[in-house]
């Protein structure tokens, strides 16, 4: 495909990245338009491509109800929006902060939620700074125990004279 403007003649490619960018050098009416003609019409894996995320995974946050389901072709295919990258970077970002699929459609409904304060989602992430600090002195522990055990070990001799797995039968470990 591709576009003469009063600047020449722009092949839009099939990558979206490059699609976008050459619609920069159109006038301002005319390059939204094809923006909007463009990012409503994305296919999954150029979705997936953008958010840097599979093509499965986003059938399932689909399925999770973290992303709306998209219009379909008149061939069957899913057309998404540029409002599902957005969102699905969303759901990634939030995920490496610890959140769950559920926290995050909590997130997700308080920003969409008028009503809702930043306070809100403030005691969101409080409680999940607090979530994280009970995991990280249950892995502490963990650690210790792990040390102690290892510390037991000499790390010669058959497996039925390792202390490691004699403490594991146990049932006080």
């Amino acid at each position: 495909a591709g576009i003469v403007s009063p600047d020449g003649p722009y092949d839009l490619g099939t990558d979206l990245n490059d699609r976008l960018r050459l619609t920069l050098y159109l006038t301002k009416g005319f390059r939204l338009w094809i923006m909007e003609q463009m990012m409503s019409s994305i296919t999954i894996g150029k979705v997936a491509k953008a958010a840097g995320i599979g093509v499965e995974t986003v059938r399932f946050y689909e399925r999770q109800g973290l992303i709306p389901e998209p219009p379909r072709s008149d061939s069957g295919y899913r057309l998404y929006s540029g409002d599902t990258i957005r969102r699905l970077r969303f759901v990634t970002r939030a995920k490496t902060l610890g959140f769950t699929l559920a926290e995050i459609g909590e997130l997700l409904s308080l920003s969409a939620t008028p009503a809702a304060g930043c306070g809100d989602v403030r005691d969101r992430a409080r409680e999940k700074i607090d979530d994280i600090e009970v995991r990280v002195a249950q892995l502490l522990a963990m650690k210790r125990a792990l040390e102690a055990l290892v510390g037991q070990c000499r790390g010669v001799g058959p497996t039925t004279d390792c202390p490691i797995l004699e403490a594991l039968k146990e049932d006080d470990v």
